[in-house]
């Protein structure tokens, strides 16, 4: 804990830092810097080739953007197929997910069954290492332990500098299998720590599918519904990859291609995806959500519905943000692809939990809000409800807890990260680095008796 003084002290230091540093906003423009990466119309800067994702969200006519209908494919392959292929055979889907995004085709029966058993047979962690990696040193934020749980793997293996093919695919295929078990682990030790709660531990069941371990392990009774595991599965292989421009894939692209090894390049990319400007946005919209509910009288009522979205738009209520969570992306323009497939499928669930009034709110906040921004902030662009304004509901109504929205989007997006990283070492060629303009003229340097107090 700092003391005061030391409060004080740190103040200052940063008063200090602010009189010599900062930049004109129009220095930006003068020097064609491209914020974030992107370009004036919006789109991304060009960093590299890629044969794993491509997300489309609008077309360009004239050097303007044209809003489309959108569309995510893995390996070419539109995700609704890979979704409606799984609910029309009734069976889960994101191994199959993961070795088309690792290999770059779809397994063949044998092929997917001796891949399930091998991520089975991986689940497990290392000897010891719940008891001294994540027990220890419990940490508040998951999202931590699960990044620090990463780079500890790295004393577990024998060839941890290795980056042949063999190897990163060998320490990616381990990964993709303990990772929901170090998150699971972690959040335990986190409810028993810090929330008082109880803290239990399952045997792993290696039969079991990686939506199923998830649920098994999180619940005190084990118990959970063939249904409500198969929503999961439709999460995670809607998260599983989304392009290799997004902010923690490009970190992953960019450790990757300094040669750095594989737990350092998931590590940092698990660290991207905490921040709030990305992973974190489906516990915003869940946290807006709540305080509507509390607000909203009649959830039935568009007019006050309207009135209090028009307030947050306003900066009247909410986190003063004036942002509605959960609507607008950088790529999706008249849909996203994923947001359609999950509001689609937890209709069922939600009768089955009986929130079919709640599930009604959300679709008429789906329906409200592109007119409230439209009329209030008076903004033209083209927005949708994007996948985080769904995604939490659901894992409300599959009881996850909210400290592991976060978490499962890492758990299921590490199969990206590692398909790109396994592209970058293969055929990246050439360390990513931007440039940077320096605004700092020459000064002469100044001795220390001569400087003013």
């Amino acid at each position: 804990m700092s003391t005061d003084i030391e409060t004080q002290n740190f103040s200052e230091l940063c008063e200090e830092y602010r009189r010599h540093n900062g930049f004109n906003s129009s220095d930006y423009q003068t020097y064609n810097v491209k914020r974030g990466l992107r370009n004036p119309d919006g789109t991304g800067v060009m960093a590299g080739l890629t044969n794993i994702c491509n997300v489309h969200g609008f077309m360009m006519a004239d050097g303007e953007r044209v809003p489309d209908k959108g569309k995510l494919t893995y390996r070419g392959i539109d995700v609704n197929d890979i979704i409606n292929a799984c609910i029309n055979e009734n069976r889960f889907g994101y191994e199959e997910t993961a070795w088309l995004l690792l290999f770059g085709a779809l397994p063949t029966a044998l092929q997917l069954q001796q891949f399930k058993e091998t991520l089975g047979s991986m689940r497990e962690l290392p000897d010891g290492f719940v008891e001294d990696m994540i027990m220890k040193s419990p940490s508040k934020d998951v999202m931590n332990k699960l990044g620090r749980s990463v780079l500890a793997l790295y004393s577990f293996d024998e060839r941890p500098d290795d980056t042949g093919l063999e190897n990163i695919m060998s320490q990616s295929i381990r990964l993709i299998a303990s990772l929901p078990t170090a998150m699971t682990c972690a959040y335990q030790v986190k409810k028993r720590a810090f929330d008082r709660g109880s803290m239990f531990f399952h045997p792993i069941d290696p039969c079991l599918s990686t939506s199923e371990s998830i649920l098994r392990a999180l619940r005190p009774d084990m118990h959970f519904t063939d249904s409500e595991a198969k929503l999961l599965d439709l999460c995670m292989i809607l998260h599983a990859e989304h392009g290799g421009g997004n902010n923690s894939t490009f970190s992953a692209r960019v450790l990757s291609s300094s040669g750095t090894d594989t737990y350092a390049a998931i590590s940092a990319a698990i660290g991207s995806l905490k921040g709030p400007r990305h992973g974190g946005a489906n516990l915003r919209v869940r946290s807006m959500m709540t305080e509507l509910k509390e607000k909203v009288k009649d959830w039935t009522d568009e007019e006050e519905l309207y009135r209090y979205l028009s307030s947050l738009v306003e900066k009247k209520n909410g986190d003063g943000s004036g942002l509605i969570y959960g609507f607008g992306h950088a790529i999706y323009t008249l849909s996203d692809p994923r947001a359609v497939i999950l509001k689609r499928t937890a209709e069922t669930l939600a009768e089955e939990k009986q929130m079919t009034e709640e599930f009604a709110l959300y679709k008429t906040v789906e329906k409200l809000t592109p007119a409230v921004l439209k009329n209030v902030k008076k903004s033209s662009k083209v927005i949708c409800a994007n996948v985080d304004f769904y995604s939490g509901f659901v894992y409300d109504m599959l009881g996850i807890p909210s400290e592991l929205f976060t978490p499962l989007f890492a758990v299921s997006r590490i199969t990206g990260w590692c398909a790109h990283r396994i592209e970058e070492a293969a055929y990246g060629g050439r360390i990513i680095r931007p440039a940077y303009r320096s605004m700092v003229s020459g000064r002469q340097y100044i001795p220390l008796a001569q400087r003013d107090c």
